[in-house]
């Protein structure tokens, strides 16, 4: 396992912070992100992520060792099945392992035969039953659109006008076909913390835990977004919890999925609430989070490549990877209008790091006549880490004020919670 040659799908910031830890890898011959953003831009192959028959040919023609998917799309597509087919090495889930994010109502028919801690649900394809359904329950309530929704297809109502509006909003086409089904899920209470977790069919390791920031506007409020910033690790988490969601949650539905002929390898990644009760499971999501990943591959002692490979060989229980005892922060800013419509092609400048602890991970971003510009919601994610949860605050915006991005929007509470 030596001078591989590495091909990442996708263009996000999780992408950028996925090759920047990638490319630092002794046994990394050459690195190729498709299609890539301006952060990634000496890797870039112009080829969308979606375009699997074009990324098959591609790796087939440049001999790819590994292939890393970042984003839900194609892995809903079926890449995973495709590059294989080809004979080509993939780290993600087959496409009927992908539903767990791919479905919502799938993955609580998963939850519910592995007997994981959940909410309570109902899924509804009528939107009369639902907010008859709805009515009875009463508020607070949380309404999901079943189907993929770039992470912004879940309102949380805090009353009753608010949960009919939603039914409407969600299977009225407020999320395209995703809100075809809805899901209706009682309202959990507790400190919500995101895990990802290293899964090879079989077995799994966890990563370092991580708290999401998903409101568009400080105090969580506003929309939802795909995740406006993160910090690891939360004060909230201990060794006791992380053995309880690996026990009870973790390696149940590795064991289900496996018995359904599905089985789940790539990144399986839990939104969890802890609640009075224990930890319970919100949701699956099948891949790296995005911005989960940036705060996690800042924090990771280990070389990523080797841990990777184990998984795609059914081997993740004879790798230990490290990790730093530093604390990681990212702020994400995004473009002014985010996550309604939001303006493209603002220049951007960003000041020269001296810090060897600070990276500024890039997302919706191009280059144009060597000027960059913004192309996407959000666009950079500023990540740092430090002695303290304080400290990398600290230095993260420090950075943030440095950096010309004309109506760039960002929350200043990243991490509040943690102090």
């Amino acid at each position: 396992m030596e001078n591989l040659r590495v091909l990442i799908v996708g263009n996000g910031g999780r992408e950028h912070a996925l090759a920047w830890k990638l490319a630092q890898s002794p046994e990394l011959e050459r690195l190729f992100v498709a299609p890539g953003n301006a952060g990634t831009h000496v890797w870039n192959v112009d080829i969308p992520a979606q375009d699997i028959s074009a990324l098959v040919e591609f790796a087939l023609k440049e001999t790819i060792d590994l292939t890393i998917v970042g984003p839900e799309d194609p892995l809903s597509l079926g890449i995973v099945d495709a590059f294989q087919k080809a004979g080509l090495r993939i780290f993600g889930p087959s496409q009927a392992a992908a539903q767990l994010e791919g479905s919502k109502s799938f993955a609580k028919s998963i939850m519910e035969s592995a007997k994981i801690p959940t909410a309570k649900w109902a899924m509804f394809e009528d939107q009369e039953q639902a907010k008859d359904y709805v009515r009875t329950i009463g508020a607070p309530c949380v309404l999901k659109a079943d189907g993929l929704a770039a992470g912004k297809g879940v309102i949380v109502a805090m009353d009753l006008d608010t949960a009919l509006q939603a039914v409407d909003e969600i299977m009225d086409g407020g999320f395209g076909t995703a809100g075809k089904k809805l899901v209706v899920e009682e309202f959990l209470e507790g400190q919500e913390v995101s895990l990802l977790c290293l899964c090879d069919g079989m077995a799994a390791r966890p990563m370092v835990p991580v708290q999401d920031h998903k409101r568009a506007l400080e105090g969580d409020l506003g929309l939802n977004t795909g995740g406006m910033g993160t910090y690891s690790p939360p004060p909230v988490w201990t060794p006791e919890i992380s053995t309880e969601v690996m026990r009870d949650i973790v390696f149940p539905t590795l064991r289900v999925m496996s018995e359904r002929g599905t089985p789940f390898q790539g990144v399986l990644f839990l939104g969890l609430m802890l609640t009075d009760q224990g930890a319970k499971l919100l949701e699956y999501n099948v891949r790296f989070g995005d911005p989960e990943t940036q705060v996690v591959m800042k924090r990771l002692k280990s070389d990523l490549l080797p841990i990777l490979w184990a998984c795609t060989e059914g081997r993740i229980s004879e790798v230990k990877p490290e990790w730093k005892e530093e604390v990681a922060v990212c702020v994400v800013m995004a473009s002014p209008g985010y996550p309604l419509a939001y303006a493209k092609g603002i220049p951007i400048h960003l000041p020269e790091l001296k810090d060897q602890d600070a990276v500024i991970f890039h997302a919706g971003t191009g280059i144009q006549e060597g000027q960059l510009l913004s192309t996407g919601g959000r666009v950079l994610g500023i990540t740092v880490e430090g002695k303290t949860l304080q400290l990398a605050r600290e230095k993260a915006y420090s950075i943030v004020d440095q950096i010309d991005f004309p109506g760039g929007h960002y929350r200043r509470d990243i991490g509040v919670k943690g102090l």
